[in-house]
């Protein structure tokens, strides 16, 4: 049989982790791999300054090694960030599981990943992400401790899915705020993109909020699901992008605000839960900003998530929970504002405030 090795140059041509962009400065990244359960994972924990990495385990077909990999980056390291912003002692982590949650997954799998998991001792805390569900952290559960999002009957704080859809309805009301000096939502056109989880409960706070609300997915039937549950208009144009609308709120994978988008959009404001919403931090950024599109951070506004969970680590309860995220409503508005006075992408002001929390920590432990 024949082995075929890369030579040197090569290796180099084909884009090692260190060299990525995506990979800035990840202390460990693990990869597990078992043949009797079909077991192909990433595990990217980014940062640990703050705290144990914590963030959740996604399971999603990608279409190459490379693109799990260079997701499982953005992912982790943004939810440094996410956790430093939110004043949380948590650093940035995030799995990814290469395969089709409907087909691949089964116990055996999900048990394996859970001892790859406790194999690193607490570094990394999974939790639940796209193609996962609570009885997938269950399962988890009976071969790690470093698991949270486990159901409530064991003790667990359950989906997070609701808390981190009331985090984005938070955010999504402050930049309403910051943009039209008012929070009030009535008749403003929403368009929704993605009705998961999170997305069908953002579209519950959204029409009971008086807003016109539009939305698309790639699954017809949820589609015609929640336009019957709430009265929500399912989007029939050909390009959401270019729709004529007040409210952009991407709820589904990262990176819909790209080169081949970004000059259609006609909305006054982005705000969804979307994670890594900018494929170019910086150049996309730049440009909302120039366009004076109102863009709430992702890493802030669906924080809710991490705080719901972050509660089984320190013991506080559902009231404590609801406070901590209502509080994304005053963080985003201090960004906005904080980005505007310095003129500066509310991005770069986000991750400001976030990197020198981790720095102000890091200071305090080598002192």
């Amino acid at each position: 049989m024949q082995v075929d090795v890369l030579n040197a140059k090569e290796l180099k041509k084909s884009a090692p982790v260190f060299g990525q962009v995506s990979f800035d400065e990840h202390e460990q990244i693990v990869f597990c791999n078992d043949k009797d359960t079909g077991l192909k994972a990433i595990i990217g924990i980014h940062n640990t300054v703050l705290g144990p990495a914590l963030g959740g385990t996604r399971m999603w077909n990608y279409t190459s090694e490379w693109e799990a990999v260079n997701d499982v980056l953005r992912l982790s390291r943004g939810m440094t960030f996410k956790s430093a912003i939110t004043g949380l002692n948590l650093g940035g982590g995030k799995a990814v599981i290469i395969g089709d949650a409907k087909k691949d997954k089964t116990p055996a799998l999900m048990r394996r990943f859970g001892e790859f998991v406790h194999s690193l001792g607490g570094k990394y805390i999974t939790a639940e992400d796209v193609g996962m569900e609570t009885a997938d952290m269950d399962t988890v559960r009976e071969v790690t401790p470093f698991v949270t999002g486990i159901s409530e009957s064991k003790g667990g704080s359950g989906n997070p899915s609701p808390i981190t859809a009331y985090g984005v309805f938070m955010g999504l009301k402050a930049s309403a705020k910051f943009k039209y000096g008012t929070d009030d939502l009535e008749g403003k056109k929403v368009l929704v993109q993605g009705i998961g989880h999170v997305g069908e409960t953002l579209v519950e706070y959204l029409t009971g909020d008086g807003a016109e609300v539009f939305i698309t997915d790639i699954n017809e039937e949820r589609l015609q699901e929640v336009s019957k549950k709430y009265g929500a208009h399912i989007f029939t144009g050909s390009d959401i992008y270019g729709a004529d609308m007040d409210i952009y709120a991407p709820c589904a994978l990262g990176a819909t605000i790209n080169d081949n988008t970004i000059q259609r959009l006609n909305v006054d404001i982005i705000a969804g839960a979307a994670n890594n919403q900018l494929a170019d931090e910086v150049s996309h950024g730049e440009f909302l900003q120039k366009k004076g599109i109102v863009y709430a951070p992702d890493f802030l506004i669906n924080a809710g998530g991490i705080i719901n969970v972050y509660a089984e680590l320190e013991n506080y309860d559902r009231q404590e929970i609801m406070r901590k995220t209502e509080n994304i409503y005053n963080t985003t508005l201090r960004i906005l504002e904080k980005a505007a006075k310095d003129d500066i992408t509310t991005h770069f002001a986000a991750l400001q405030i976030a990197k020198q929390r981790i720095e102000d920590r890091k200071n305090q432990n080598l002192n």
